[in-house]
Protein backbone atom coordinates (compact mmCIF):
# COMPACT_ATOMS: atom_id res chain seq x y z
CA UNK A 1 0.00 0.00 0.00
CA UNK A 2 1.45 3.37 -0.96
CA UNK A 3 0.92 6.41 1.24
CA UNK A 4 0.47 9.89 -0.21
CA UNK A 5 1.16 13.04 1.80
CA UNK A 6 -0.69 15.83 0.00
CA UNK A 7 0.83 19.21 0.87
CA UNK A 8 -0.59 22.57 -0.08
CA UNK A 9 1.95 25.34 -0.75
CA UNK A 10 2.61 28.06 1.82
CA UNK A 11 1.21 31.56 1.90
CA UNK A 12 1.99 34.20 -0.72
CA UNK A 13 1.12 37.90 -0.86
CA UNK A 14 -1.80 36.99 -3.16
CA UNK A 15 -3.21 34.13 -1.08
CA UNK A 16 -6.60 35.16 0.26
CA UNK A 17 -7.52 38.51 -1.33
CA UNK A 18 -6.73 37.60 -4.96
CA UNK A 19 -7.22 34.53 -7.15
CA UNK A 20 -3.58 33.94 -8.06
CA UNK A 21 -4.20 30.96 -10.32
CA UNK A 22 -1.29 30.51 -12.74
CA UNK A 23 0.02 34.08 -12.36
CA UNK A 24 3.79 33.79 -12.95
CA UNK A 25 6.34 34.79 -10.34
CA UNK A 26 4.17 34.28 -7.26
CA UNK A 27 6.62 33.29 -4.52
CA UNK A 28 6.18 32.38 -0.88
CA UNK A 29 6.16 35.42 1.35
CA UNK A 30 7.84 35.52 4.77
CA UNK A 31 4.90 33.70 6.34
CA UNK A 32 4.93 31.06 3.63
CA UNK A 33 8.66 30.43 3.99
CA UNK A 34 8.17 29.77 7.72
CA UNK A 35 5.21 27.49 7.00
CA UNK A 36 7.22 25.51 4.45
CA UNK A 37 10.08 25.07 6.91
CA UNK A 38 7.66 23.87 9.59
CA UNK A 39 5.91 21.30 7.40
CA UNK A 40 9.28 20.13 6.06
CA UNK A 41 10.44 19.53 9.64
CA UNK A 42 7.29 17.51 10.38
CA UNK A 43 7.70 15.39 7.25
CA UNK A 44 11.43 14.86 7.90
CA UNK A 45 10.44 12.07 10.31
CA UNK A 46 9.19 10.10 7.29
CA UNK A 47 11.62 8.65 4.70
CA UNK A 48 10.12 9.70 1.38
CA UNK A 49 10.33 7.71 -1.83
CA UNK A 50 9.52 10.71 -4.03
CA UNK A 51 8.43 14.34 -4.08
CA UNK A 52 6.11 15.33 -6.93
CA UNK A 53 5.28 19.00 -7.31
CA UNK A 54 3.32 21.50 -9.37
CA UNK A 55 5.61 23.63 -11.57
CA UNK A 56 4.46 26.94 -10.06
CA UNK A 57 7.01 28.79 -7.91
CA UNK A 58 5.06 28.65 -4.65
CA UNK A 59 4.87 24.86 -4.86
CA UNK A 60 8.47 24.44 -6.03
CA UNK A 61 9.62 26.46 -3.01
CA UNK A 62 7.46 24.51 -0.56
CA UNK A 63 8.48 21.17 -2.04
CA UNK A 64 12.11 22.34 -2.09
CA UNK A 65 12.01 22.90 1.67
CA UNK A 66 10.68 19.36 2.10
CA UNK A 67 13.46 17.97 -0.11
CA UNK A 68 16.13 19.94 1.78
CA UNK A 69 14.92 18.49 5.09
CA UNK A 70 15.04 14.98 3.63
CA UNK A 71 18.59 15.53 2.37
CA UNK A 72 19.61 16.86 5.80
CA UNK A 73 18.31 13.58 7.24
CA UNK A 74 20.55 11.61 4.86
CA UNK A 75 17.97 10.78 2.23
CA UNK A 76 17.51 11.81 -1.39
CA UNK A 77 13.95 11.17 -2.59
CA UNK A 78 13.17 11.22 -6.30
CA UNK A 79 12.21 14.74 -7.44
CA UNK A 80 9.54 15.20 -10.11
CA UNK A 81 7.72 18.25 -11.50
CA UNK A 82 4.34 17.26 -12.93
CA UNK A 83 2.25 19.87 -14.83
CA UNK A 84 -0.85 17.73 -14.31
CA UNK A 85 -1.08 18.94 -10.70
CA UNK A 86 -0.63 22.61 -11.56
CA UNK A 87 -3.28 25.07 -10.38
CA UNK A 88 -6.60 25.20 -12.20
CA UNK A 89 -6.54 27.52 -15.21
CA UNK A 90 -8.98 30.19 -14.07
CA UNK A 91 -8.69 32.07 -17.37
CA UNK A 92 -10.12 35.58 -17.21
CA UNK A 93 -10.62 35.24 -13.45
CA UNK A 94 -6.87 34.99 -12.84
CA UNK A 95 -5.43 37.84 -10.79
CA UNK A 96 -8.79 39.35 -9.89
CA UNK A 97 -9.83 40.13 -6.28
CA UNK A 98 -12.33 37.73 -4.75
CA UNK A 99 -14.60 40.63 -3.78
CA UNK A 100 -15.11 41.22 -7.53
CA UNK A 101 -15.44 37.55 -8.46
CA UNK A 102 -18.17 36.99 -5.88
CA UNK A 103 -20.40 39.30 -7.95
CA UNK A 104 -20.00 37.20 -11.11
CA UNK A 105 -23.01 35.02 -12.03
CA UNK A 106 -20.76 31.96 -12.31
CA UNK A 107 -19.62 32.32 -8.71
CA UNK A 108 -22.78 30.57 -7.51
CA UNK A 109 -22.18 27.75 -10.01
CA UNK A 110 -18.63 27.27 -8.76
CA UNK A 111 -19.97 27.10 -5.20
CA UNK A 112 -23.05 24.94 -5.75
CA UNK A 113 -22.43 22.87 -8.88
CA UNK A 114 -18.70 22.82 -9.68
CA UNK A 115 -19.19 20.09 -12.27
CA UNK A 116 -20.98 22.68 -14.45
CA UNK A 117 -18.32 25.38 -14.02
CA UNK A 118 -15.97 26.32 -16.85
CA UNK A 119 -13.89 29.45 -16.34
CA UNK A 120 -14.07 31.96 -19.22
CA UNK A 121 -10.88 31.68 -21.22
CA UNK A 122 -9.72 28.90 -18.92
CA UNK A 123 -10.45 25.38 -17.76
CA UNK A 124 -13.52 23.42 -16.73
CA UNK A 125 -13.37 22.08 -13.18
CA UNK A 126 -14.22 18.62 -14.53
CA UNK A 127 -11.04 18.75 -16.65
CA UNK A 128 -8.99 19.87 -13.65
CA UNK A 129 -10.45 17.00 -11.61
CA UNK A 130 -9.64 14.42 -14.29
CA UNK A 131 -6.01 15.47 -14.85
CA UNK A 132 -5.18 15.83 -11.13
CA UNK A 133 -6.68 12.54 -10.00
CA UNK A 134 -5.22 10.79 -13.04
CA UNK A 135 -1.75 12.09 -12.19
CA UNK A 136 -1.97 10.88 -8.59
CA UNK A 137 -3.13 7.42 -9.59
CA UNK A 138 -0.38 7.21 -12.21
CA UNK A 139 2.30 8.08 -9.65
CA UNK A 140 0.81 5.70 -7.10
CA UNK A 141 1.07 2.86 -9.61
CA UNK A 142 4.58 3.84 -10.71
CA UNK A 143 6.07 4.27 -7.22
CA UNK A 144 4.86 0.93 -5.91
CA UNK A 145 3.14 -0.58 -2.89
CA UNK A 146 5.54 0.50 -0.14
CA UNK A 147 6.14 4.08 -1.29
CA UNK A 148 5.56 7.03 1.00
CA UNK A 149 5.56 10.14 -1.15
CA UNK A 150 4.64 13.82 -1.23
CA UNK A 151 2.59 15.66 -3.82
CA UNK A 152 2.83 19.45 -3.39
CA UNK A 153 -0.06 21.23 -5.06
CA UNK A 154 -2.82 23.83 -4.79
CA UNK A 155 -6.08 24.15 -2.90
CA UNK A 156 -8.54 23.12 -5.63
CA UNK A 157 -6.22 20.33 -6.79
CA UNK A 158 -6.02 18.89 -3.27
CA UNK A 159 -9.76 19.20 -2.78
CA UNK A 160 -10.32 17.24 -6.00
CA UNK A 161 -7.88 14.47 -5.02
CA UNK A 162 -9.31 14.09 -1.51
CA UNK A 163 -12.88 14.10 -2.82
CA UNK A 164 -11.97 11.41 -5.34
CA UNK A 165 -10.42 9.27 -2.59
CA UNK A 166 -13.58 9.70 -0.49
CA UNK A 167 -15.77 8.65 -3.42
CA UNK A 168 -17.47 12.05 -3.53
CA UNK A 169 -18.92 13.72 -6.60
CA UNK A 170 -17.12 16.85 -7.78
CA UNK A 171 -20.15 18.88 -6.70
CA UNK A 172 -19.26 18.09 -3.07
CA UNK A 173 -15.57 18.95 -3.20
CA UNK A 174 -16.17 22.47 -1.87
CA UNK A 175 -16.81 20.84 1.52
CA UNK A 176 -13.07 20.08 1.83
CA UNK A 177 -10.71 22.78 3.13
CA UNK A 178 -6.89 22.46 2.78
CA UNK A 179 -5.06 25.27 4.59
CA UNK A 180 -1.64 26.54 3.44
CA UNK A 181 1.08 23.96 4.22
CA UNK A 182 -1.49 21.49 5.55
CA UNK A 183 -0.98 17.76 5.06
CA UNK A 184 -3.71 15.38 3.92
CA UNK A 185 -2.87 11.68 3.96
CA UNK A 186 -4.30 9.08 1.59
CA UNK A 187 -3.33 5.41 1.51
CA UNK A 188 -3.98 3.68 -1.81
CA UNK A 189 -4.67 -0.04 -2.17
CA UNK A 190 -5.79 -2.22 -5.06
CA UNK A 191 -9.35 -2.19 -3.72
CA UNK A 192 -9.89 1.37 -2.48
CA UNK A 193 -8.16 4.50 -1.16
CA UNK A 194 -8.23 5.23 2.58
CA UNK A 195 -8.33 8.86 3.71
CA UNK A 196 -6.28 8.95 6.92
CA UNK A 197 -6.01 12.70 7.58
CA UNK A 198 -7.35 15.90 6.03
CA UNK A 199 -6.01 19.45 6.54
CA UNK A 200 -3.55 18.45 9.27
CA UNK A 201 -1.54 21.53 10.25
CA UNK A 202 0.33 20.28 13.32
CA UNK A 203 0.02 16.56 13.95
CA UNK A 204 2.89 14.09 14.34
CA UNK A 205 3.61 12.38 10.99
CA UNK A 206 6.28 9.94 12.19
CA UNK A 207 3.75 7.11 12.27
CA UNK A 208 3.56 7.13 8.49
CA UNK A 209 7.15 5.96 8.09
CA UNK A 210 7.17 2.46 6.58
CA UNK A 211 7.84 -0.26 9.20
CA UNK A 212 11.27 -1.90 9.17
CA UNK A 213 9.64 -5.32 9.31
CA UNK A 214 6.21 -5.80 7.84
CA UNK A 215 3.77 -7.85 9.82
CA UNK A 216 2.98 -11.19 8.27
CA UNK A 217 -0.47 -10.43 6.92
CA UNK A 218 -2.04 -11.41 3.68
CA UNK A 219 -2.34 -8.74 1.02
CA UNK A 220 -6.13 -8.91 1.28
CA UNK A 221 -6.01 -8.40 5.05
CA UNK A 222 -3.78 -5.33 4.65
CA UNK A 223 -6.25 -3.76 2.25
CA UNK A 224 -9.52 -4.58 4.02
CA UNK A 225 -11.32 -1.92 6.03
CA UNK A 226 -11.13 -2.45 9.80
CA UNK A 227 -14.47 -3.43 11.31
CA UNK A 228 -15.02 -1.53 14.54
CA UNK A 229 -12.51 1.22 13.91
CA UNK A 230 -8.95 -0.05 14.35
CA UNK A 231 -6.16 1.02 16.69
CA UNK A 232 -5.26 4.32 15.04
CA UNK A 233 -1.76 5.54 14.28
CA UNK A 234 -2.43 5.59 10.54
CA UNK A 235 -3.29 1.89 10.42
CA UNK A 236 -6.03 0.64 8.15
Amino acid sequence: MSTLLLVRHGLTAMTGPVLAGRTPGVHLDERGVKQAAAVAERIAAVPLTAIVTSPLDRCLETAGAIRDAQIAAGREPDWQVDPRIVECDYGDWTGRPFKELMKEPMWKVVQGQPSAASFPGGEALTDMWARATGAIRDWDKKLGDDAVWVACAHGDIIKAIVADALGLHLDQYQRIVPDPCSVSVIRYTSTRPYVIRVNDTGGDLAGFAPPKKRRRRTKAAEQDATIGGGAGGGSV
